[in-house]
């Protein structure tokens, strides 16, 4: 594995220890070159997934590129960060074990604000106001008027 730092490709595992969900093994490293630690994830990829663009553009599922989109509706909420690993992880197993190898943009949106409506509503409204698109206050209103307050 190659160091992010200083890009040696001689690093050394630490410590490894699978994921509360078991769906991941979590291993720490460590850089003989520079002495800085950083963390990796190795995972099951059941196949190879491809996103369907509503341009019509088809492109790799990017797993790094959904996680940035939760990370950013999560920001400064109360959700550590091995629960957003668990989210992502269900949500890819679930892209995973569908029937179509291609999947919409629009499938993967839905799935995630799903996800992020029982979790923190928050970073649910977050990503649904980059999701689709909200350029005005009454955007908001009227997505806020459609949620169910408990």
């Amino acid at each position: 594995m190659r160091c992010p730092y200083c890009s040696n490709d001689e690093t050394q595992v630490k410590d490894s220890r699978p994921s509360e969900d078991g769906s991941s093994i979590r291993r720490r490293r460590f850089c003989p070159a520079c002495g800085n630690r950083f963390t990796t994830f190795e995972r099951v990829q059941l196949r190879e997934l491809t996103v369907t663009k509503s341009d019509g553009r088809r492109v790799p599922f990017d797993r790094d590129k959904l996680g940035k989109s939760i990370r950013i509706a999560c920001r400064k909420r109360p959700i550590d960060e091995d629960r957003i690993e668990r989210l992502l992880n269900g949500i890819q197993r679930r892209l995973e074990m569908e029937s179509e190898t291609e999947i919409s943009s629009r499938r993967i949106g839905e799935m995630v604000m799903e996800t992020l409506k029982g979790v923190d509503q928050v970073a649910y409204v977050r990503f649904a106001s980059v999701y689709q698109n909200f350029s005005e206050a009454k955007d908001f209103q009227a997505f806020l008027g459609g949620l169910d307050t408990p």
